[in-house]
Formats: C-alpha cells, structure tokens, sequence
C-alpha cells in the first residue's frame, strides 16, 4: 500500500482509527500524532459530523485528522457509517478507515497483563467481551481501507507500518532539535543528549565579547577558531553520523541534543547553532537557546 494522500487540495484528509479493544489504537494515534495529524481520542461517532463542520467554519488550516473512534462511543455503527455517507455527498473529506485486530488469544492475555476490564464484557467473562465487540465490529472491518492484524506486532512495529503508510515524507517525522543552555539555569530535563563545553575557553573574559552572545560573529569566530572546538567538532560529528540515523531506525520522533555553558551565551550557543546548521541539510533541524536571554550582568 502507497500514501493514502490521493488529492488533497481544498481537501480534509480523515483516517478514522477503530477495531478491538486491545489491538493497539493508544499506539495508532500517538504514532498519528507523531505524524503530524490533528488527533482525537473516543470521539463518539455521532458527533463526527458536527465536529467536521466546527472544523471548517473555525478557520484553521488542519487538513489532515484522525480520530479513535470505538465501542466506548454508543451506537456505534449506525453513527459512523451515517457520518460517512454524509461526507461522501459533501465531497470535500477524504476518509480512510485504519481496522485494528488481534487474534483473541492475544487480546485475552493483553487484558490480563493490564488487567483492565472489557467494555462489553458485562457479565464478567473477558472472552465473550470480545466475541461480542468481533461481532459488532464485522460490518465496519468490511468497510476498512486498512486492516492491521497486531498479534505479533510490537509498538514499535505497528508505528513504522503507519508511519510507512501514512505519511507524505516519512523523514518528516525525525527531527533532531538541538538547544543550547546554561548549567547555572539548571539542567534540560528533555534532553536525549548532553554535552558539557565549559572547558573550552570562556569568551566572557574578553570584555569586547562579554555582553555579546553566540549568534555574533565576533563571539562564534572566537569560539570556532579555538584548536580544542575544532576537535570537538570533528568527534562529535563522526559521533552524530553513526548515532543518529539508529535513533530514526529505532523509531524515535525526535531526538533533542543539549549544549551547556556556564550561562548559556556563548559557547554552547556557538556549538548549537554550528551543528544545527551541519545537520539542516540532513535531517529536519530545530535549534533553540533557552537561556540566551536570562543575563544578569
């Protein structure tokens, strides 16, 4: 199967994500997320319509949506195969179906490892929950673009099929983002990777470069001219060549990479800015200085 994105101008692009209670729909639309959707988890299919139109009328440019939709909903199939009709005859959504299934062997010691209970399983016996949910899915399975079958699939699995086949650019959905900071400011709690420059020599005590920042030439010159930021340079990018395209193949949306100096003006914002722009033309590069505009002096 090929990108579900046929023709999208002037065009919603909805992928409505439905199946067994226990098949994996928490992945789906995270990995939907990851992708750049607009995502909605239990939207009940009722509703599907209205919120449709809110979408419209409000303005915004989304054009590509998913929505978990399942038996938590009410009524379902009545509702969700009314709203597609509807959009069919609007003529402006593109609506695909994502069937998530799992044999019930799988589903079964899923339930037990989480030890939830069964939405339909009302008298107790997980078994006959699903039975029952299978029975009650079949018309909308019957319907679906895509059927997954998830009993040997891991998470990380079930993202890479999606992402194979939902997404425009599947590079699109790695990003290295790398920040510079000031370790007297405190650690970056989201950071994948951390690197310590602060024994490279300190442009703050060369009084013409004190009160300027690394986003000047004069400080970045002086940063990059130094024999011990060229070594580094020259390690890190040969560190970054080989870990990098592991962090995409291991299924990650993004990897943060973290530079510290003292006060996080100089040196590490020199260094972010560097490899930031060593990297845009490889990967989808995001920089920021989280610090560079908390100087006291």
């Amino acid at each position: 199967m090929t990108v579900v994105v046929e023709d999208l101008k002037g065009k919603h692009e909805l992928v409505i994500i439905t199946g067994m209670s226990g098949a994996g729909k928490t992945v789906a639309i995270q990995s939907f997320e990851d992708l750049g959707y607009y995502c909605i988890d239990n939207l009940p299919p009722a509703l599907l319509t209205t919120f449709l139109t809110l979408l419209r009328d409000s303005g915004k440019n989304i054009t590509r949506i998913a929505a978990v939709m399942d038996m938590r909903g009410g009524d379902f199939f009545d509702s969700l195969i009314g709203a597609l009709d509807h959009m069919l005859k609007e003529g402006d959504i593109v609506a695909r179906i994502l069937f998530l299934d799992a044999d019930d062997a799988t589903l079964v010691r899923r339930y037990k490892e989480t030890r939830r209970a069964h939405p339909l399983a009302a008298n107790g016996l997980l078994l006959n929950g699903i039975k029952r949910e299978r029975n009650l899915l079949s018309e909308v399975k019957g319907r679906a673009k895509f059927v997954y079958n998830t009993s040997n699939m891991k998470p990380k699995e079930l993202r890479e099929k999606i992402a194979k086949e939902f997404a425009n650019d599947a590079n699109n959905i790695f990003s290295v983002n790398i920040m510079s900071f000031g370790f007297k400011h405190g650690m970056p709690i989201d950071a994948d990777l951390v690197f310590d420059v602060r024994f490279l020599k300190n442009p703050y005590y060369v009084e013409e470069l004190r009160h300027k920042t690394g986003l000047q030439t004069e400080v970045s010159s002086y940063v990059l001219a130094l024999e011990d930021t060229q070594t580094l340079i020259q390690k890190l990018t040969d560190l970054f060549e080989f870990m990098i395209p592991l962090y995409r193949q291991e299924g990650k949306s993004q990897l943060v990479i973290a530079f510290g100096c003292t006060g996080g003006q100089h040196r590490s914002v020199t260094l972010a800015e560097y490899f930031g722009a060593y990297l845009a033309g490889k990967e989808k590069t995001v920089i920021a200085h989280r610090d560079i505009n908390r100087r006291k002096d």
